[in-house]
């Protein structure tokens, strides 16, 4: 066997989850991998690791490689220059110039929290989510709260991937009120679309960041998935939530009150995964456009809010 004890932090996470069976359950596979293959929760602790080292040469030929990998440009960014990231974390999840994702103008308009694919979206039906064709999950599961999730039965969803090469910070859709926000424990299996084809209950049985929202239109969820080589779930109020992975599930009241407009940001990805929108019966209307597939950048319009 390797002899990992040189690499302090690798020998400590294999110490502890070798100790404890509970955690030891996210020691997992992706579907495509066959049990015990990929140690996801050891890849993405030290992916977090890793994407965090401030020695120039390694974090530049990090950026560089990456930026070749995804065909990435900084052209959108605010900052250009690789040499002025500290890290590799601090270019991935860079700022935008002013002004390149214009918000939809326009009222009541819905707007995409993020860069990246819409997934699935429609209505949320017998308290259940489309994953993919042929799959759909618990919105009780997804939230942690049966109470709150019966909120958005007969509602409407909307989730959105994002991929590595896409911007990677969380705005909001709609101007909103911060009334409750959780984290629960889970797996760390990549989220894309060959994985939510194979794997039931991919989302919910993930990691996740779920904040509940109050709005014009009715109560709003946003759910931050983690997911394999996703190093940190954040929001603007809180801060880093993870890691550590893993932690009990917890709620949280909000400390003090959280308002934030449409188009601000709510949070970021520390590498990429998938942010789920919930909204309350009627307060929807898709656009005529819309399809499941669809490449789709932050502030463009996704459709109409609507009451009643």
């Amino acid at each position: 066997m390797a002899d990992f004890s040189a690499i302090p932090w690798i020998a400590e996470h294999i110490a502890l989850y070798r100790s404890d069976p509970e955690k030891a359950r996210l020691w997992d596979s992706t579907p495509l991998g066959g049990p015990g293959v990929l140690p996801t929760l050891l890849l993405t602790t030290g992916m977090h690791h890793l994407t965090r080292v401030k020695q120039r040469a390694f974090k530049n030929a990090f950026i560089r490689v990456f930026m070749r990998m995804f065909d990435i440009s900084l052209e959108e960014a605010e900052v250009q220059n690789i040499d002025k990231f500290k890290d590799f974390n601090e270019f991935f999840t860079r700022a935008l110039k002013p002004g390149v994702r214009p918000l939809a103008e326009g009222d009541n308009q819905l707007l995409c929290p993020a860069d990246g694919r819409v997934s699935q979206f429609g209505k949320i039906q017998a308290g259940r989510l489309l994953q993919a064709k042929g799959i759909d999950y618990s919105a009780a599961a997804l939230l942690g709260d049966a109470g709150r999730a019966a909120a958005f039965e007969n509602g409407d969803f909307c989730t959105v991937y994002l991929a590595p090469y896409n911007y990677h910070r969380l705005h909001m859709p709609v101007t909103a009120t911060l009334t409750h926000w959780r984290y629960d424990p889970g797996r760390l299996f990549s989220v894309n679309a060959a994985t939510a084809m194979l794997l039931p209950g991919l989302f919910h049985r993930n990691e996740r960041l779920t904040a509940f929202f109050d709005t014009d239109y009715g109560p709003m969820a946003m759910v931050l998935v983690g997911a394999l080589m996703v190093g940190g779930l954040e929001t603007v109020w809180s801060g880093p939530v993870t890691p550590p992975h893993g932690a009990p599930a917890e709620g949280y009241e909000p400390m003090r009150e959280t308002r934030l407009p449409a188009g601000a940001e709510m949070g970021r990805f520390n590498m990429g995964s998938t942010v789920i929108l919930l909204s309350a019966p009627g307060a929807v209307r898709w656009s005529e456009t819309l399809q499941a597939g669809q490449a789709v950048q932050m502030g463009q319009s996704l459709g109409r809010w609507q009451t009643g």
